[in-house]
Formats: structure tokens, sequence, C-alpha cells
């Protein structure tokens, strides 16, 4: 993986644990489904960036 694609595992990662304890916190219905919209969303780029990783010739794992 390269030094972006790295950083980018980072930033997401960041995300899915704040998203994570904004879950555990008081939040109206709307607010949840949109965290929880969120934090699927940052879960899948994860894998993505993975998957990309893996495909261009690294079998590095974060």
């Amino acid at each position: 993986m390269t030094d972006e694609q790295l950083m980018r595992l980072k930033v997401y990662g960041n995300n899915v644990q704040r998203y994570r304890r904004l879950l555990k916190g008081n939040l109206t219905e709307q607010e949840r489904e949109f965290v929880e919209r969120r934090l699927t969303e940052e879960q899948l780029a994860i894998q993505r960036l993975r998957t990309n990783g893996l495909v261009n010739g690294t079998s590095e794992i974060v």
C-alpha cells in the first residue's frame, strides 16, 4: 500500500471509532440513522481500500 492509502485507512478507522462512540450516546432516531449510514460507508471504504491494496500487488494488511 502507498503512504496515501495507509493515511486514508487511518482516517477511515478514526471515523469508525468516532461513529461507534456516537452510537453509544443519546441520539434521535434521525441522528442514529445518519450515524449508522456513515459508519457503514466508512467500513465499506476500508474494505475497498484494503482490496485495492491487495490487488495492486502488495499483501500488507493494516
